[in-house]
């Protein structure tokens, strides 16, 4: 199998386990899971078996000791087949990622032992896509911490064994914390079910905490330096990933609406849809933004683990670039295959669904644009 994303002889192997899981599983089961809005349990119960959940574990600890890089490979490869299945591993290796720089031993065992699956708690309603700016509260107890929060759209609630979740200090100065919370904690809620438009297998559901005890332990780095962990280790995780999970569904878009226009066509004259040269030029311009995302992306993971200058600029243009080109190539998608692009069978409309969410998920395309805005200009980002 071709090797694209430069991964080593390790991580080729994960790949290759990954891309047969999404042929075997995943892409079977994709369009039951967008259309009964149902968590892929079956295909997240296949890659635990096969060990890809703790594919970017420390060796230490009984993981594979992989990266950014081959995370960002998978995600990819799964949305080709589902998008929602990519977004709930996306996030899973974002959480483990803070495990790995800052939990103990026993919490980054649960993942490479116990096959837990983790996910990040940011999201809230009162600072909404602001996620740095968590309102959730945390106290000091005698054995740990007391949380109380209203967290809103948690990719994997109720479904997630550890969030790795967000609040205010809970005694010292600073924007935020973080701590790893199990799922099963007294004191957690899931107020409503996720009915979304897209991505409508991912959970993708509020959380409540009232009074929620969690052990002194579970402190992922120091009280108050909560936004060194999500510039420092979410931030490249999540953007790179989310840019991984944008290509895959703008490849799955235009693998179906290939499929379409080169098997469908009229009867009158016996010609295909792809005979139009205005559909192949359309065509032609889906694969080209599709390259140019995934030659910046590959530039970008350069970026980040040669340690370049211009690397924390990369991880800002990462999510935008992948989301806004998104939008542009599954608007082809849904032209070309016409009225049959309605249609469920056709497979475009799920990914034209699915590919939304990225530019209105935190931080919103609007908002890095006037990061990177700030960043060339040489201000202050935040």
């Amino acid at each position: 199998m071709a090797n694209p994303w430069k991964l080593d002889a390790a991580g080729q192997e994960w790949f290759n386990k990954a891309d047969k899981i999404a042929r075997d599983v995943i892409g079977p089961m994709a369009a039951d899971t967008d259309e009964k809005g149902v968590f892929p349990r079956k295909a997240i119960d296949a890659m635990k078996k096969d060990g890809l959940l703790a594919l970017v574990s420390d060796k230490k600890v009984g993981g594979h000791g992989q990266g950014l890089r081959a995370g960002a490979a998978l995600c990819e490869r799964y949305a080709r087949e589902c998008p929602s299945t990519a977004m709930i591993m996306k996030m899973h290796h974002c959480g483990t990622a803070v495990l790995e720089s800052f939990g103990n031993d026993a919490l980054r065992k649960q993942v490479t032992k116990d096959g837990a699956l983790t996910t990040l708690a940011f999201s809230e309603y009162a600072s909404r896509s602001h996620f740095w700016l968590p309102q959730s509260t945390a106290a000091k107890t005698p054995k740990g911490f007391k949380l109380n929060a209203a967290k809103q759209l948690i990719t994997s609630a109720g479904e997630a064994d550890i969030y790795v979740w967000s609040s205010k200090p809970a005694a010292a100065e600073g924007l935020s914390s973080i701590f790893a919370v199990p799922s099963k904690s007294a004191g957690l809620k899931i107020p409503k079910p996720y009915i979304g438009m897209g991505l409508r297998g991912n959970a993708s559901a509020p959380i409540t905490a009232e009074n929620v005890e969690i052990a002194a332990d579970h402190l992922l780095g120091e009280d108050g330096k909560g936004f060194d962990v999500m510039m420092g280790v979410v931030m490249p995780w999540f953007s790179l990933q989310n840019c991984a999970v944008s290509i895959g569904c703008m490849e799955g878009a235009l693998e179906r609406a290939i499929k379409h226009v080169t098997a469908t066509g009229y009867a009158y004259d016996k010609s295909k849809i792809s005979d139009l040269p205005q559909v192949r030029q359309h065509v032609a311009k889906m694969r080209c933004k599709i390259d140019m995302v995934r030659g910046f992306l590959l530039d970008a993971l350069d970026a980040i683990e040669g340690k370049r200058e211009d690397a924390m600029l990369r991880v800002l243009e990462a999510k935008v670039i992948g989301a806004e080109t998104s939008l542009e190539v599954h608007d082809l998608a849904m032209r070309i295959c016409g009225g049959a692009a309605y249609r469920k069978e056709v497979g475009v409309e799920r990914f034209f669904r699915d590919s939304r969410a990225a530019t209105v998920m935190a931080p919103v395309s609007d908002a890095l644009y006037e990061f990177i805005g700030k960043a060339v200009c040489g201000m202050p980002v935040f």
